[in-house]
C-alpha cells in the first residue's frame, strides 16, 4: 500500500494563532467565571492577548498564504447549504461551517475587548476609557458578560463541529491543526497557491500597533470622569486617629450628616469634636459624598440600609461581595475586622477600590 501524499494546509502563524487563542480564551474564561478578585490581572492580561491575536489574524487573513486568506473560505449562504447536504463534505481549508465559526469568533472577541475596556474605564476609572461614565461602563459590563457567554457557546459548537466533521470527512481535523498537513485525496478542488506577503503583513501589524498605541495615549490623557477628591488633611487626621479614614464618596450626604450628629456615641465610643472642627469635617464630607462621584463604590455604597445608614459593611453590595467569606478571615491579626477595608484594598483611602489593588494578607 502506498503511503498517502500529504499537503501543507495550515502555515505556522495560523497554527500558533489557533492554539494561542484557545489558551488565552481558556484563561480568560477560567479567571472570569471562576477566579476571585485577585485573578483580575490574569483575566485582563489574557483578554488583551486574545484581542491582539485576533487583530493579527485579521491582518494575516489578507496577507497570509492561500488557506489563511479570508477570500479562500468566506462562504455564501448557498455554500453553507450545499456543505450541510453534501455527501462529500471535505475541504482542504476551512469548510463553510468552519468559516462561519472563524468570523463569529473574531467578531465576538472584538466585542469582548471593547466592552471590557468600557467596563474598566467607566466603572473602575482604569485604562484608556477612564473618562467614560459609570453608566457607560455598566452597559459595557452587560455586553461583556453576554459576549462571554456567546464565546462559551461558540467554543462548544466549535468542539462539537470538529468532532462531527472529523467523523464525517474521515479526517482528524484537530491533528491537522497541530501538524499543518492533510492527506491529498482524489476529488480535491484545485487550489491556486498564493504566497504569504510577510513584509506587507509586518507593515500592517506595525501600523495597527502604532495606531493603537497613539489612540491609547490620546484617550488616556483625558481626565477620568467623576474621580473622588483627594483626602482633606483635617478629616484624615481626626478619623485615622481611631480607624482607617473612609473616603466621603463611600456614603451619601445624609449618612454623613447622621454620622456626624452621633459622634458622642460613635460605635460605642465618644468621638466628640469641638464645634468648629466638627462643622469643617461635616461640610467636607457632605460636599464630597457619593452623589458627587462617578465611581463604582460611590454608586453601590450609596444604597445603604435604614438600620445602619453609615455602616459600609452592612450595605447590600458589601454583603454580596464579602458575604461568603469566612468569619475567621476577618479575625486574622492582619485584618482584625470587617470594617478594615485597607487591609485588603491598598487604595481604600482613595475611594476607588480598584480590582487591581486587592491583596488579601496572609496570617
Amino acid at each position: 500500500m502506498s503511503r498517502p501524499v500529504l499537503v501543507r494546509v495550515w502555515d505556522l502563524p495560523i497554527r500558533l494563532f489557533h492554539w494561542s487563542l484557545a489558551t488565552s480564551v481558556a484563561i480568560s474564561v477560567a479567571t472570569g467565571f471562576l477566579g476571585g478578585a485577585e485573578a483580575i490581572r490574569w483575566h485582563v492580561g489574557a483578554g488583551l492577548v486574545a484581542v491582539g491575536l485576533v487583530l493579527a489574524r485579521i491582518v494575516w487573513g489578507f496577507t497570509g498564504p492561500t488557506h489563511a486568506r479570508f477570500r479562500d473560505f468566506a462562504p455564501s449562504a448557498a455554500d453553507v447549504v450545499e456543505h450541510v447536504r453534501s455527501d462529500s463534505p471535505r475541504h482542504l481549508g476551512h469548510n463553510p461551517l468552519g468559516a462561519l465559526m472563524v468570523f463569529g469568533l473574531i467578531a465576538v472577541m472584538l466585542v469582548i475587548g471593547v466592552s471590557g475596556l468600557a467596563m474598566l474605564g467607566g466603572m473602575f476609572k482604569t485604562g484608556p476609557l477612564a473618562f467614560w461614565s459609570f453608566e457607560a461602563g455598566r452597559s459595557g459590563r452587560e455586553i461583556h458578560e453576554l459576549a462571554a457567554w456567546a464565546v462559551l457557546g461558540l467554543v462548544a459548537l466549535h468542539l462539537g463541529g470538529v468532532v462531527f466533521e472529523s467523523l464525517r470527512s474521515r479526517e482528524n481535523l484537530a491533528r491537522a491543526m497541530l501538524t499543518g498537513v492533510k492527506e491529498a485525496r482524489p476529488g480535491d478542488h484545485p487550489v491556486r497557491e498564493i504566497p504569504a506577503r510577510v513584509p506587507l503583513a509586518v507593515f500592517f501589524l506595525l501600523l495597527a500597533g502604532s495606531g493603537l498605541w497613539a489612540a491609547n495615549a490620546s484617550l488616556a490623557a483625558r481626565a477620568p470622569r467623576g474621580m473622588p477628591v483627594a483626602f482633606d488633611a483635617t478629616t484624615r487626621a481626626e478619623c485615622s486617629a481611631c480607624h482607617m479614614a473612609y473616603h466621603p464618596s463611600l456614603l451619601p450626604a445624609d449618612s454623613w450628616r447622621a454620622l456626624m450628629a452621633g459622634l458622642p456615641d460613635h460605635f460605642g465610643e465618644d468621638a466628640s469634636l469641638d464645634t468648629a472642627t466638627a462643622a469643617e469635617i461635616e461640610g467636607w464630607l457632605v460636599a464630597n459624598a457619593a452623589e458627587g462621584s462617578d465611581t463604582l463604590p460611590a454608586h453601590v455604597f450609596a444604597r445603604v440600609v435604614p438600620e445602619a445608614p453609615f455602616t459600609i459593611s452592612e450595605t447590600p453590595f458589601w454583603d454580596r461581595l464579602h458575604g461568603d467569606l469566612p468569619d475567621a478571615l476577618f479575625r486574622r491579626a492582619s485584618i482584625k475586622s470587617r470594617s478594615n477595608c485597607a487591609a485588603c484594598h491598598a487604595d481604600a483611602e482613595s475611594g476607588l477600590f480598584s480590582p487591581f489593588s486587592i491583596h488579601v494578607p496572609k496570617e
